[in-house]
């Protein structure tokens, strides 16, 4: 069974994980989630998930694809385990690997220098971000440049997953 993996950090946007956890599971897909740190975190609306790894642990050679929640847990992610994660980014990016990123996911790509010529949006208050490290920010609930599947905010999620889930079927 393909495996995709969610990696997210504390304070992360509940349906913005939960919503593709489940989803890609309906799909077919093995789903699992790597967080800083092997205990239980709390996402901002007070659902929590248990990863199933560390992202230190993490190889992602084992994986098809990759989900970046928003939220405060990019940020976190970045603070306690930016090496991790910028290696496993870069790894995705790299081998043209489908990635989803929503909200504040794609500080993420910013941290792993993946978003220089690339068009995509996210949640409003990091555009100047994405603009900064040479990106196209751009306005609207779905944007997709090759591998890469971006979305702003909770309500733009069920664009942001068929574009994603059409994606990993190959077109």
């Amino acid at each position: 069974m393909a495996k995709i993996l969610i990696i997210t950090g504390p304070e992360f946007e509940d349906v913005e994980l939960l919503y593709p956890y489940y989803r890609l599971l309906e799909e077919g897909y093995s789903v699992e989630v790597a967080a800083p740190w092997k205990k239980r975190i709390s996402g901002k609306h007070g659902y929590s998930v248990e990863p199933d790894k560390v992202l230190a642990e993490v190889k992602p050679e084992e994986y098809i694809a990759l989900v970046i929640p928003g939220g405060r847990g990019p940020e976190r992610i970045r603070y306690y385990a930016r090496d991790d994660a910028v290696r496993i980014v870069k790894h995705f990016i790299e081998n043209d690997k489908p990635i989803a990123a929503i909200c504040h996911g794609p500080q993420l790509l910013i941290s792993a220098n993946a978003v220089k010529g690339r068009r995509l949006t996210s949640y409003p208050g990091i555009a100047d971000d994405i603009r900064a490290a040479g990106g196209e920010w751009i306005d609207k609930p779905v944007v997709v440049d090759g591998n890469l599947v971006t979305a702003r905010i909770p309500s733009d999620i069920p664009y942001w997953m068929r574009e994603f889930i059409k994606l990993l079927k190959g077109g």
